[in-house]
């Protein structure tokens, strides 16, 4: 009897461990709209699930797109600007499925005229002080926020500085439990992590090239800091950001430091009003880089905005740019 007891006790101990487990799962299957703790630019917030989510950008309409979330989706914003980054887009299809709320930047008044309960944008690019849609102001009217993790170095009392790929991977998974799409956020992580280390491996020996990420500007060159995806980008493929050091996401600065760093390879960021053609005649004719190895070569890679912003394309830009670069021996 003795001998038999523990193991009684045991079964039992079991029975009352799988009751638990039997119970939490009935429990969340009751109710799938249960709200899940999330930390965002190091805050820990509630999240019921959305039920009427808007999302801003490519960035935030992609990475919901790339979950399956289309048809969950109240609507989007995104900017004409941004409208050629679509036919290229793996998720051209959702584009025309989800209502385009409107074609400029995301506004308080959209939101909520669209009746809203959660938005998704960065700080800076979307939410802003200035105009006034912030996620302090949304909680006031019923709607919740979240932001892109690539722009939390720059947003509120803990500002937290993680590198752009591993913060489009912790918004995926995030997104994942927000909207009780966990497993397909996992395999998507899986994957593009896998690519990611493809290319990794397909690096030459030596000195990485040195790239210049040129979005906009002629006075001052508009430009990817260390916060923005292209720093991450162009590292997976093998090459070096100029700008790299800079603290900052996508930011103005002056055309000497571009000309000091004497890049090998420019990449042009390619958007409706502004061509990358027409970009690549300015670079070539502006006298401060005739010296440079870049424009002396002709060495222009075109990455589309919808690859360059935050986003699941981000490793395809890294995929196309690595190839570039092998291409001319870099």
């Amino acid at each position: 009897m003795t001998k038999i007891l523990p193991l009684v006790l045991a079964a039992g101990l079991l029975a009352g461990c799988g009751a638990t487990v039997q119970q939490q799962t009935a429990q969340q299957n009751a109710d799938p709209n249960a709200p899940v703790t999330i930390t965002n630019c190091g805050q820990e917030i509630s999240y019921p699930t959305p039920q009427r989510p808007v999302a801003y950008d490519v960035s935030g309409a992609e990475k919901m797109f790339s979950l399956g979330l289309a048809d969950r989706m109240r609507g989007y914003v995104m900017n004409k600007l941004g409208d050629p980054s679509i036919a290229g887009s793996p998720w051209k299809d959702d584009y025309t499925k989800v209502q385009r709320l409107g074609t400029s930047r995301i506004t308080r008044e959209i939101v909520v005229d669209a009746k809203a309960d959660w938005v998704f944008a960065g700080w800076g690019s979307g939410f802003s002080e200035e105009r006034g849609i912030t996620p302090h102001l949304l909680d006031q009217v019923g709607i919740r926020s979240y932001l892109h993790t690539e722009t939390c170095w720059n947003f509120g009392d803990k500002k937290t500085k993680v590198p752009p790929l591993e913060a489009l991977y912790a918004d995926l998974e995030n997104l994942g439990r927000i909207f009780k799409v966990e497993k397909r956020a996992s395999e998507l992580v899986a994957d593009l992590k896998g690519r990611v280390a493809k290319v990794q491996q397909s690096k030459p020996a030596g000195e990485p090239a040195k790239v210049f990420v040129y979005d906009s500007g002629t006075d001052q060159p508009y430009t990817a800091g260390k916060h923005a995806a292209p720093n991450d980008i162009i590292a997976t493929a093998g090459g070096r950001n100029v700008l790299g050091d800079l603290a900052k996401g996508w930011t103005s600065v002056g055309w000497e430091p571009v000309v000091q760093a004497a890049p090998d390879v420019i990449i042009i960021i390619d958007y409706a009003d502004q061509p990358a053609a027409d970009k690549q005649k300015f670079l070539d004719s502006l006298p401060a880089l005739q010296a440079v190895p870049a424009v002396q070569q002709k060495r222009y890679f075109v990455m589309s905005y919808g690859d360059a912003v935050s986003g699941p394309r981000n490793v395809k830009g890294a995929e196309d740019f690595a190839a570039y670069l092998r291409s001319v021996g870099r």
